[in-house]
């Protein structure tokens, strides 16, 4: 018998309740990053071998690694175009559907498959619901040439907001930092609430040396949230 944790059983429900809610036979299909989006994608592979006829565009090489696992069929981005549907996770997501993601360092493919599709569609469990962005740690994207000069600027961007002294982690560390699908840095800062992070978005994308930041906004227009009881609430925004 199958044991779970209670956020797994939450993470699974979500995961089934989308591919129930949304799926169509034909569609081209963003696959998400993160364990709740790999719940979904191990359930979108026994769909695919009982006959659901769908083409995956993987937003990590993680997620291509369990795709492939289950027999998801995948393409390129590039040879597809535009997407029906894209499902993903978020680390954090408000009531307006403003995300903070990239706890998984895939922000920035899962955002130009979140852009590039007709709906993305969010997955989560219940945790990830919260008040005001920002307890979890604000990843920013940014090329290893110069990235301290970068480092320099997004703590201007954030005094310009109202921070001092922010804590700004190299995702790990110097010795090892960890390095994203397309070869890049992670900044986490730590901001513990973000007030305006819309105004915050636009000032990330003005910073040369920044290739994405962790915020999405107005790009989510629905959401699954699973609950450890197996129930499902779907919210559109």
């Amino acid at each position: 018998m199958e044991s779970l944790s209670p956020q797994d059983r939450a993470k699974r429900v979500a995961g089934a309740q989308a591919i129930a809610t949304y799926l169509r036979n034909g569609m081209k299909i963003g696959l998400g990053s993160g364990s709740t989006s790999h719940w979904f994608v191990r359930i979108l592979g026994n769909h695919v071998k009982k006959g659901l006829n769908v083409i995956g565009v993987p937003t990590s090489s993680a997620t291509r690694d369990v795709a492939l696992e289950v027999g998801v069929p995948l393409a390129d981005l590039n040879d597809v175009g535009q997407l029906d549907l894209a499902i993903d996770s978020a680390d954090e997501i408000d009531s307006g559907g403003r995300m903070i993601k990239g706890g998984g360092a895939c922000l920035l493919w899962e955002k130009i498959v979140a852009c590039a599709s007709d709906k993305m569609v969010v997955v989560v469990d219940e945790s990830k619901v919260v008040t005001k962005l920002g307890k979890f740690p604000l990843p920013v994207e940014v090329i290893p040439f110069g990235w301290r000069t970068t480092e320099r600027h997004l703590r201007k961007l954030f005094s310009k907001f109202g921070w001092s002294g922010v804590q700004i982690k190299l995702r790990g560390g110097l010795k090892s930092p960890v390095r994203t699908d397309s070869g890049n840095y992670l900044l986490d800062c730590k901001l513990h609430e973000i007030a305006d992070p819309n105004g915050l978005d636009v000032g990330f994308n003005q910073i040369p040396g920044v290739v994405e930041n962790g915020l999405f906004i107005g790009i989510a227009k629905e959401m699954v949230i699973g609950h450890a009881d197996e129930s499902a609430k779907i919210v559109v925004f």
